[in-house]
């Protein structure tokens, strides 16, 4: 075995991010890794490990307190990766900071107001499927572009609040933080135009409060009195609506394509005889929308996997190669397969940082891939599968598109 502590320059294009991560595991559980600007951290691939790290005390979040690299000031403000350290809200906080945060932000995201929602996603399907059923016939479609995206960013979007008018600003900035192929400059440029359009729709919304999930944050109390900060909603804003738009868009694209090339999976939910469920849990576990998330950060010198983190070094949590790690599934883990009983997956995360939007999460897709495939019940790939180019990021694990033909082809005339 390769020397886990002999780093690998991760791929900044994301050109095979399941090729990565089995290249990463043969070093071990935990390989170290080289990030853009030449920053070093390490990289957990192994299941058990990550749920080890997920909830026990020896990794933290707050790069404020625990990544001296980032407080004495050798990350530099234009680092392109910047933008995962320096926003304010529940995933850069632990203990109780995190635990107010989470307890505001919950009050305001429940369950209860996520099923009232089911209306508004099935009119948002709706009108998306008509739009692209206006397209000529044989014509390409890009569904990632059409549907995919839009139905979970227009949700998120209605949730908060967010003007129609200022939504491209505001979702601008996740879309940028992602992208790990960034310039400095780039990066710089984006944490301030992200922080700004935030800042904009927080002051909008103190003068003119709706029924929505910002004006709910910015009203809501904790039992002791204490709120949310302005920096604090700024940055749970970057947080809620970057995740619920990013996130789920590739959670639907991967669904899609899982079952575009199975048929005989296709087949078993379309007819009723899987539940829907099935497809959107296999997908999470054998195609996690996030491929690598960061941060955590060694709170002291720990022995994980074989090798030795030192205190205060970065860790990234490789979501992507936990949901397809053999010592879990076995052989067939990296195959898509619906009828599998053991789904088990971490891509919500796991223990106090588990995502707040999940349900809200499998909700959409629960409304999403029935209504696209009784729609279009010969939707077909319009490329090889081998043909899709990557999302451009070692971020996330995505595709840049998804062309298909909504109807069968017209048999050609003899």
């Amino acid at each position: 075995m390769a020397d886990p502590r002999c780093p690998i320059v991760l791929d900044p294009t994301g050109q095979d991010i399941h090729a990565e991560a089995a290249r990463l595991r043969e070093r071990g559980p935990v390989a170290r890794v080289e990030l853009p600007g030449g920053v070093l951290a390490w990289s957990v691939t192994s299941y058990d490990l990550i749920k080890q790290i997920l909830t026990g005390q020896q990794f933290a979040k707050d790069p404020r307190k625990h990544w001296p690299a980032f407080i004495n000031g050798d990350i530099p403000a234009d680092w392109p990766m910047i933008g995962w350290v320096v926003m304010d809200n529940m995933t850069t906080h632990d203990g109780v900071d995190h635990a107010r945060l989470r307890r505001l932000v919950s009050k305001a995201f429940t369950a209860r107001r996520v099923e009232n929602l089911r209306p508004n996603i099935e009119n948002i399907a709706t009108e998306l499927l008509d739009d692209m059923a206006g397209a000529p016939e044989g014509e390409v479609v890009n569904l990632k572009a059409q549907y995919s995206y839009p139905l979970p960013a227009r949700v998120i979007c209605d949730l908060f609040g967010v003007p129609d008018a200022d939504r491209g600003t505001v979702l601008r900035g996740g879309e940028v933080n992602i992208d790990t192929r960034i310039s400095p400059e780039e990066a710089q440029a984006n944490v301030q135009q992200w922080h700004n359009a935030m800042d904009d729709l927080v002051t909008n919304k103190r003068q003119n409060p709706g029924d929505d999930l910002t004006s709910a944050l910015i009203a809501v109390y904790d039992e002791d009195g204490s709120r949310l900060s302005h920096d604090e909603l700024v940055g749970t804003l970057h947080l809620m609506l970057g995740a619920g738009s990013e996130t789920m868009m590739n959670v639907l694209t991967h669904a899609v394509l899982g079952l575009l090339t199975n048929p005989e999976q296709r087949e078993l939910v379309t007819s009723g005889q899987l539940p829907w469920t099935s497809v959107m849990e296999e997908t999470l576990r054998a195609q996690s929308p996030v491929a690598q998330l960061p941060f955590r950060y060694a709170v002291e010198d720990v022995e994980i996997g074989g090798v030795k983190v030192a205190k205060g070094e970065p860790v990234l949590i490789g979501f992507a190669a936990a949901g397809r790690d053999p010592a879990v599934h076995g052989a067939s883990a990296a195959c898509f397969d619906i009828t599998r009983q053991d789904k088990a997956h971490l891509s919500f995360g796991h223990g106090v940082h588990h995502c707040l939007g999940a349900p809200l999460a499998r909700l959409e897709a629960d409304v999403a891939l029935p209504a696209l495939f009784a729609r279009f019940p010969d939707l077909s790939l319009a490329v090889r599968p081998e043909d899709l180019e990557p999302q451009g990021t070692f971020i996330m694990n995505g595709h840049s598109s998804l062309p298909v033909f909504l109807t069968a082809p017209v048999p050609a005339v003899v």
